[in-house]
């Protein structure tokens, strides 16, 4: 075939026309997911947030009306004074220190015991060391309810009933487990290349783990600490057990004091736990971020 032919060819000298792809008709369901799951995701936050909101209405009403019947959902009167009332409690003032001081005592022991205790059972190979993980796992199997008795006997024969003292390594103890676990798992997944890179470097051991090892395991120091934080400032019944003076004792069991058989403030309750959980709150809100890493970490290798 000449080329010419091949040039006149009308296939060659057809013109080349672009049509538009066919446009996907979208599956109806598909296109009332994301607001269906919107919607089922405002549903469960409602649920979650309802007894808070039920908590800060009953703090803007008198007391008497909180137990009223028929009961409403807003308060029938409107009463801001009472956050200033509690606030201006000496009581109260008291047992929020117990609670801050405890708190974070209990967190930074913790910290400062769990760090070298989980870097070294992830970097190191010893006699023991399964056994060691294992009973440190069977350690949080025992919840203090079953050992307040034996934790306020020893307590006795240590002198230390009524003490910060007693509180804080209760805490201490009891969380302990949890943030050497999660550590653990942090510093072992850190390749072992980049320590052998700040020793060439001219780093030694403590060098390596303060400016190396903890940066890169932030996520699981902050989830350690929130849980360890949270856990200490919730804590009730071994506080119930060892505080005896209630200027000591922390907000979770100062302010059942509030509602007795003799008096019965309502709102100044429903007002302390309002203000109690204020600082959890702004705890979360600074490291969430930090936070949901830590717990994510360790899922997609």
């Amino acid at each position: 075939m000449s080329s010419d032919s091949v040039m006149s060819s009308p296939v060659m000298n057809s013109p080349v026309t672009n049509s538009p792809a066919p446009k996907r008709r979208l599956n109806p369901r598909r296109r009332l997911r994301p607001y269906l799951l919107s919607l089922i995701g405002l549903l469960i936050t409602a649920i979650f947030l309802a007894p808070y909101a039920v908590m800060l209405l009953d703090s803007l009403r008198p007391s008497g009306d909180v137990l009223a019947s028929p009961p409403s959902f807003l308060p029938r009167s409107w009463q801001f004074s009472t956050f200033g009332t509690v606030l201006s409690d000496p009581r109260f003032l008291n047992w929020l220190k117990t609670s801050v001081l405890v708190a974070v005592c209990s967190t930074v022991i913790v910290l400062i015991v769990a760090v070298p205790a989980a870097y070294f059972t992830a970097r190191f190979r010893f006699v023991g060391r399964s056994m060691f993980l294992l009973l440190v796992l069977v350690t949080q199997m025992f919840s203090p309810t079953s050992l307040v008795v034996g934790i306020y006997r020893e307590f006795f024969e240590l002198n230390l009933v009524n003490t910060y003292l007693a509180i804080i390594l209760t805490n201490s103890a009891f969380n302990l487990a949890f943030a050497i676990w999660i550590l653990q798992g942090f510093f072992s997944s850190i390749p072992r290349d980049v320590e052998e890179a700040a020793y060439l470097d001219g780093c030694g051991r403590f060098s390596t783990l303060r400016h190396v090892m903890l940066p890169l395991t932030r996520p699981g120091l902050v989830t350690a600490t929130i849980f360890t934080f949270i856990a200490a400032w919730n804590e009730y019944v071994v506080a119930l057990t060892l505080m005896q003076d209630d200027s000591k004792k922390p907000l979770t069991v100062g302010i059942s004091s509030y509602v007795t058989g003799y008096e019965q403030h309502w709102d100044q309750l429903f007002t302390a736990s309002i203000i109690a959980i204020v600082p959890v709150v702004i705890l979360f809100a600074f490291i969430e971020k930090h936070l949901v890493g830590g717990l994510t970490a360790g899922s997609v290798k």
